[in-house]
């Protein structure tokens, strides 16, 4: 789907994102992705900044139940991952961060 592509057939995704710099400046920044693989996708991934990314789910309106929760890295990295449509674009929302491991106090979690 990548060959011959332009920048005119990323404009969904673009306008998105001039959309959400407008109407959610205020909002932690996320890093951003617009790829020529899924052309339609806006993605915003936040890294150890789970506070971010819940600010933005909660100011797209986005439910808590749609958030899936995974591991990687052999349990040390959480990821956190949902989608919306937004401005006729795919808005993915992810997040990582690293999974802290429980203080044992006494020999007890």
């Amino acid at each position: 789907m990548s060959e011959n592509l332009t920048l005119d057939d990323l404009a969904v995704p673009l306008r998105a994102l001039r959309l959400l710099a407008t109407d959610f400046g205020r909002l932690p920044a996320p890093s951003v992705q617009v790829s020529t693989v899924y052309p339609e996708r806006l993605e915003l991934t936040f890294y150890d900044d789970l506070p971010g990314f819940e600010a933005w789910r909660e100011a797209l309106g986005i439910a808590p139940d749609t958030v899936t929760y995974r591991e990687q890295s052999d349990g040390r990295t959480r990821v956190l991952r949902t989608s919306v449509d937004y401005a006729g674009a795919v808005l993915r929302l992810t997040a990582y961060a690293d999974v802290v491991a429980p203080v044992l106090v006494g020999g007890v979690a």
